[in-house]
């Protein structure tokens, strides 16, 4: 009897203390990549998710301390949680852009895929922090399977749609959804078309690259800006840029930064890849040309700011 008398008592106090008589956990609330108050520099190094070498040779050489890294995931490959709690242990958060090859997006959009879309988002789900996830980017262009002139633009909205759906049945509140579509300087400009609409939509990337050394930021990315600010105020990056080996890349490198900062832009991310196959696939990587990695730290210090570097 005067055990439960004391039982009693007990759950009187917790139901004061607490407004219910259900045990406290310690759940982490889940919360999507907050808009930076000020632009931040990603990167993309070969080699990631499996290393983190590019990336830490990318601020050694640069002094610039990426807050987004990016790894380009093919379909069925599982969420790289190991990748992510690194990234998150340099302060750094983690964009996935997920590649539907090998796939068809109809497949998608029916449901076809979800036993792998839940298990993905179930990983994300148990990483329990924030996470930018891109579906079937650069679909204006005709270069990927998912692309223009591959499937119809309701086609992919249909499937970019329901991945979305799918992570949001599966509780995954930490994902900022971005939203990747090319320069329409060298792909489609009919951007609204592919457009999922708001409500499926975190943030807008776009991806364009200074090949020729008459290219400027208003020139690579002035009229996509446009286009989109059309049908969309969600924030707005560059997630996919870089400067060729032109005649003036110093300069340009600057007027990159200058663009980001002019157009109150939160994010850039940077490709520092070598390529060698002509005018679309040239040696990005700043770490092979002294004066581009020089022009690259005075940059990011001048118009991104100190806190942007390590």
């Amino acid at each position: 009897m005067v055990r439960g008398i004391a039982a009693a008592v007990v759950a009187a106090v917790l139901l004061v203390l607490t407004g219910c008589l259900t045990p406290l956990t310690s759940q982490q609330v889940l919360t999507p990549v907050p808009v930076p108050a000020s632009p931040v520099v990603g990167v993309y190094e070969p080699g990631a998710p499996a290393s983190w070498s590019g990336i830490a040779n990318f601020t050694g050489r640069t002094g610039v301390k990426p807050r987004i890294v990016v790894y380009y995931s093919s379909w069925n490959e599982p969420f790289a949680a190991s990748f992510a709690q690194t990234a998150r242990s340099h302060d750094a958060y983690v964009l996935v852009q997920l590649e539907p090859n090998n796939v068809s997006l109809s497949s998608i959009a029916s449901g076809g895929s979800d036993g792998y879309l839940r298990s993905f988002a179930g990983a994300v789900v148990a990483f329990a922090h924030p996470v930018i996830l891109s579906f079937g980017h650069e679909m204006n262009g005709t270069w990927y399977s998912w692309g223009d002139g591959h499937v119809p633009p309701s086609t992919f909205v249909a499937a970019w749609r329901h991945v979305v759906e799918v992570f949001r049945d599966s509780g995954a509140a930490n994902v900022t959804w971005l939203w990747t579509v090319n320069s329409i300087e060298g792909a489609s400009s009919a951007l609204s078309q592919w457009w999922p609409g708001s409500a499926w939509v975190t943030w807008v990337g776009m991806s364009g690259y200074f090949y020729q050394s008459s290219d400027t930021f208003g020139s690579v990315f002035g009229s996509t800006i446009a286009d989109i600010r059309g049908f969309s105020s969600a924030p707005l990056i560059v997630a996919e840029t870089a400067v060729g080996t032109t005649a003036n890349r110093e300069s340009q490198i600057d007027g990159l930064f200058a663009g980001v900062q002019a157009n109150g832009l939160p994010a850039v991310v940077w490709f520092d890849v070598a390529q060698s196959a002509g005018l679309y696939h040239q040696d990005w990587r700043l770490e092979d040309d002294s004066s581009a990695l020089a022009a690259f730290s005075a940059a990011v210090a001048k118009h991104i700011g100190a806190g942007a570097h390590a």
